[in-house]
């Protein structure tokens, strides 16, 4: 449990640090196609769903390689 709060704690800091020192960086979040944004004069929605099928993506690779 130790380890995957370590883990999971560096995870947290290196995306504080990237938004920090280099914002630009995740400029591509909610701007792919297939996220969902819909305004109106009411209120705003906003479903990021090819964004967060990249970041699964991702975090599965990352975490199989891990495992290993």
């Amino acid at each position: 449990m130790a380890r995957w709060l370590m883990i999971l704690g560096a995870i947290v800091f290196v995306t504080g640090a990237l938004l920090h020192f280099a914002p630009w960086s995740l400029n591509w979040f909610g701007k792919l196609p297939g996220d969902i944004r819909i305004e109106s004069q009411h209120g705003k929605v906003f479903i990021p769903v090819t964004s967060m099928l990249v970041i699964s993506a991702v975090l599965t690779l990352l975490l199989h390689l891990f495992k290993r």
